[in-house]
Protein backbone atom coordinates (compact mmCIF):
# COMPACT_ATOMS: atom_id res chain seq x y z
CA UNK A 1 0.00 0.00 0.00
CA UNK A 2 1.38 3.42 -1.13
CA UNK A 3 1.95 5.81 2.06
CA UNK A 4 -1.35 8.52 2.14
CA UNK A 5 1.26 11.38 3.02
CA UNK A 6 4.40 12.62 1.09
CA UNK A 7 6.66 14.89 3.03
CA UNK A 8 8.42 15.64 -0.25
CA UNK A 9 8.28 19.28 -1.19
CA UNK A 10 9.23 19.42 -5.06
CA UNK A 11 9.99 22.91 -6.35
CA UNK A 12 7.40 24.21 -9.20
CA UNK A 13 9.87 24.13 -12.26
CA UNK A 14 10.51 27.72 -13.52
CA UNK A 15 8.64 26.96 -17.47
CA UNK A 16 5.80 26.01 -15.66
CA UNK A 17 3.00 28.14 -17.41
CA UNK A 18 -0.56 26.50 -17.52
CA UNK A 19 -2.17 25.16 -14.80
CA UNK A 20 -5.15 23.00 -14.52
CA UNK A 21 -7.55 22.62 -12.42
CA UNK A 22 -9.49 19.86 -10.93
CA UNK A 23 -11.93 19.36 -8.05
CA UNK A 24 -12.95 16.24 -5.91
CA UNK A 25 -16.07 16.30 -4.41
CA UNK A 26 -18.21 13.54 -2.71
CA UNK A 27 -19.98 13.41 0.32
CA UNK A 28 -18.47 13.91 4.24
CA UNK A 29 -16.04 10.94 4.68
CA UNK A 30 -15.80 9.43 1.17
CA UNK A 31 -11.72 10.17 1.11
CA UNK A 32 -11.34 12.83 -0.69
CA UNK A 33 -8.54 14.61 1.52
CA UNK A 34 -6.68 11.32 1.27
CA UNK A 35 -6.77 11.19 -2.38
CA UNK A 36 -5.37 14.48 -2.39
CA UNK A 37 -2.65 13.40 -0.16
CA UNK A 38 -1.54 10.31 -1.70
CA UNK A 39 -1.48 12.20 -5.22
CA UNK A 40 0.08 15.24 -4.56
CA UNK A 41 3.95 15.47 -5.29
CA UNK A 42 4.19 18.74 -2.80
CA UNK A 43 3.04 18.55 1.41
CA UNK A 44 -0.64 19.32 0.62
CA UNK A 45 -2.23 22.43 2.18
CA UNK A 46 -5.36 20.96 4.01
CA UNK A 47 -8.21 22.80 6.36
CA UNK A 48 -8.93 19.95 8.96
CA UNK A 49 -10.33 20.72 12.02
CA UNK A 50 -11.01 18.26 14.89
CA UNK A 51 -14.77 17.26 14.97
CA UNK A 52 -16.82 18.45 18.15
CA UNK A 53 -19.63 17.15 19.77
CA UNK A 54 -21.07 20.66 18.69
CA UNK A 55 -20.70 19.19 15.12
CA UNK A 56 -21.96 16.10 15.72
CA UNK A 57 -25.25 17.42 16.34
CA UNK A 58 -25.37 19.17 13.09
CA UNK A 59 -23.47 16.43 10.54
CA UNK A 60 -24.66 13.14 10.02
CA UNK A 61 -21.95 10.68 10.78
CA UNK A 62 -23.51 7.35 10.03
CA UNK A 63 -21.20 5.12 9.03
CA UNK A 64 -18.37 7.15 9.56
CA UNK A 65 -18.31 7.21 13.15
CA UNK A 66 -14.82 6.73 13.20
CA UNK A 67 -13.32 10.10 11.89
CA UNK A 68 -12.06 12.34 14.26
CA UNK A 69 -11.12 15.62 12.14
CA UNK A 70 -12.80 16.88 8.95
CA UNK A 71 -12.04 19.90 6.14
CA UNK A 72 -13.67 22.90 6.75
CA UNK A 73 -13.07 24.63 3.47
CA UNK A 74 -10.82 22.77 0.98
CA UNK A 75 -7.57 20.78 0.79
CA UNK A 76 -5.17 21.65 -1.86
CA UNK A 77 -2.81 19.39 -4.09
CA UNK A 78 -0.26 19.88 -7.13
CA UNK A 79 1.15 17.46 -9.90
CA UNK A 80 3.13 18.29 -12.87
CA UNK A 81 2.51 17.14 -16.23
CA UNK A 82 5.62 17.87 -17.57
CA UNK A 83 7.85 21.14 -18.06
CA UNK A 84 4.60 23.91 -19.13
CA UNK A 85 1.42 21.96 -17.40
CA UNK A 86 0.69 21.34 -14.18
CA UNK A 87 -2.17 20.03 -12.39
CA UNK A 88 -4.07 21.47 -9.43
CA UNK A 89 -6.26 19.68 -7.00
CA UNK A 90 -8.69 20.88 -4.68
CA UNK A 91 -10.79 18.64 -1.86
CA UNK A 92 -13.83 19.87 -1.68
CA UNK A 93 -16.02 19.76 2.20
CA UNK A 94 -18.04 17.11 2.21
CA UNK A 95 -20.50 18.33 5.15
CA UNK A 96 -24.10 20.17 4.07
CA UNK A 97 -23.03 23.13 5.74
CA UNK A 98 -20.30 23.54 3.63
CA UNK A 99 -21.68 23.37 0.39
CA UNK A 100 -22.06 27.01 -0.27
CA UNK A 101 -18.36 26.54 -1.25
CA UNK A 102 -18.75 24.17 -4.08
CA UNK A 103 -19.90 26.56 -6.78
CA UNK A 104 -17.00 28.64 -6.00
CA UNK A 105 -14.50 25.85 -6.32
CA UNK A 106 -16.10 25.13 -8.93
CA UNK A 107 -15.23 27.69 -11.37
CA UNK A 108 -12.61 27.57 -13.79
CA UNK A 109 -12.47 23.75 -13.20
CA UNK A 110 -11.52 21.76 -16.03
CA UNK A 111 -13.35 18.92 -14.37
CA UNK A 112 -14.02 16.80 -11.47
CA UNK A 113 -13.90 13.52 -9.41
CA UNK A 114 -17.10 12.52 -7.44
CA UNK A 115 -15.39 9.98 -4.84
CA UNK A 116 -18.30 7.87 -3.42
CA UNK A 117 -18.70 5.29 -0.34
CA UNK A 118 -20.80 2.73 -1.47
CA UNK A 119 -22.07 2.50 2.16
CA UNK A 120 -23.68 5.91 1.86
CA UNK A 121 -24.38 6.42 -1.93
CA UNK A 122 -27.10 9.03 -1.48
CA UNK A 123 -24.45 11.21 -0.35
CA UNK A 124 -23.04 11.54 -3.51
CA UNK A 125 -26.51 13.23 -5.08
CA UNK A 126 -25.86 16.25 -4.92
CA UNK A 127 -22.38 16.75 -5.90
CA UNK A 128 -23.63 14.91 -8.87
CA UNK A 129 -26.89 17.53 -9.54
CA UNK A 130 -24.40 20.52 -9.24
CA UNK A 131 -21.68 19.36 -11.34
CA UNK A 132 -24.30 18.38 -14.21
CA UNK A 133 -25.88 21.82 -13.72
CA UNK A 134 -22.49 23.35 -14.01
CA UNK A 135 -21.84 21.65 -17.03
CA UNK A 136 -18.78 20.47 -15.56
CA UNK A 137 -16.86 16.91 -16.73
CA UNK A 138 -16.68 14.53 -14.36
CA UNK A 139 -16.24 10.58 -13.48
CA UNK A 140 -17.51 8.86 -10.69
CA UNK A 141 -15.30 6.75 -8.31
CA UNK A 142 -16.39 4.31 -5.63
CA UNK A 143 -13.67 4.19 -2.88
CA UNK A 144 -13.04 0.61 -1.20
CA UNK A 145 -14.10 0.69 2.78
CA UNK A 146 -14.42 -2.37 2.37
CA UNK A 147 -18.59 -2.05 2.65
CA UNK A 148 -21.47 -3.42 0.47
CA UNK A 149 -20.74 -5.30 -3.44
CA UNK A 150 -22.49 -3.80 -5.54
CA UNK A 151 -22.14 -3.96 -9.54
CA UNK A 152 -21.95 -1.32 -11.91
CA UNK A 153 -24.95 -1.81 -12.54
CA UNK A 154 -26.52 -0.99 -9.80
CA UNK A 155 -23.94 1.94 -8.57
CA UNK A 156 -25.11 3.40 -11.79
CA UNK A 157 -29.13 2.74 -11.62
CA UNK A 158 -28.58 4.14 -7.88
CA UNK A 159 -26.72 7.88 -9.26
CA UNK A 160 -28.81 7.47 -11.84
CA UNK A 161 -25.73 8.62 -13.82
CA UNK A 162 -25.11 8.68 -18.11
CA UNK A 163 -23.94 6.11 -19.46
CA UNK A 164 -20.86 7.96 -21.10
CA UNK A 165 -20.15 9.30 -17.44
CA UNK A 166 -17.11 7.03 -16.60
CA UNK A 167 -17.22 4.83 -13.42
CA UNK A 168 -14.14 3.26 -11.62
CA UNK A 169 -13.37 1.17 -8.42
CA UNK A 170 -9.77 2.89 -6.38
CA UNK A 171 -8.09 3.01 -3.17
CA UNK A 172 -7.96 6.46 -2.13
CA UNK A 173 -5.24 5.49 0.15
CA UNK A 174 -2.77 4.47 -3.14
CA UNK A 175 -1.29 6.50 -5.17
CA UNK A 176 -0.88 4.65 -8.36
CA UNK A 177 -4.90 4.11 -7.91
CA UNK A 178 -5.43 8.01 -7.45
CA UNK A 179 -3.52 8.67 -10.38
CA UNK A 180 -5.79 6.08 -12.63
CA UNK A 181 -8.57 7.98 -11.36
CA UNK A 182 -7.11 11.31 -12.20
CA UNK A 183 -6.01 9.61 -15.69
CA UNK A 184 -9.65 8.45 -16.44
CA UNK A 185 -10.97 11.77 -16.30
CA UNK A 186 -8.21 13.23 -18.03
CA UNK A 187 -8.93 10.81 -21.24
CA UNK A 188 -12.64 11.55 -20.29
CA UNK A 189 -12.37 15.04 -20.66
CA UNK A 190 -10.17 14.65 -24.14
CA UNK A 191 -13.20 12.78 -25.52
CA UNK A 192 -15.67 15.47 -24.69
CA UNK A 193 -13.88 17.31 -26.84
CA UNK A 194 -12.88 15.71 -29.71
CA UNK A 195 -16.94 15.60 -29.97
CA UNK A 196 -18.28 18.59 -30.68
CA UNK A 197 -21.77 17.41 -30.02
CA UNK A 198 -20.72 16.51 -26.64
CA UNK A 199 -18.50 19.14 -25.65
CA UNK A 200 -19.00 20.54 -22.29
CA UNK A 201 -20.99 24.02 -21.98
CA UNK A 202 -19.71 25.42 -18.66
CA UNK A 203 -22.21 27.44 -16.67
CA UNK A 204 -20.28 31.14 -15.58
CA UNK A 205 -20.37 31.34 -11.67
Amino acid sequence: MDSATSETRTPLGASADNGLKIVVVGGFGAGKTTMVRSVSEIRPLNTEETMTQAGEAVDDLSGVRGKTATTVAFDFGRITLDAHNVLYLFGAPGQERFWFLWDRLFSGTLGAVVLVDTRRIDDSWYAIDRLEKHGTPFIVACNDFGGPTFTPQQIREALDLDPHVPLVNCDARSRESSKIVLITLVEHIQALYADPARAPRQELV
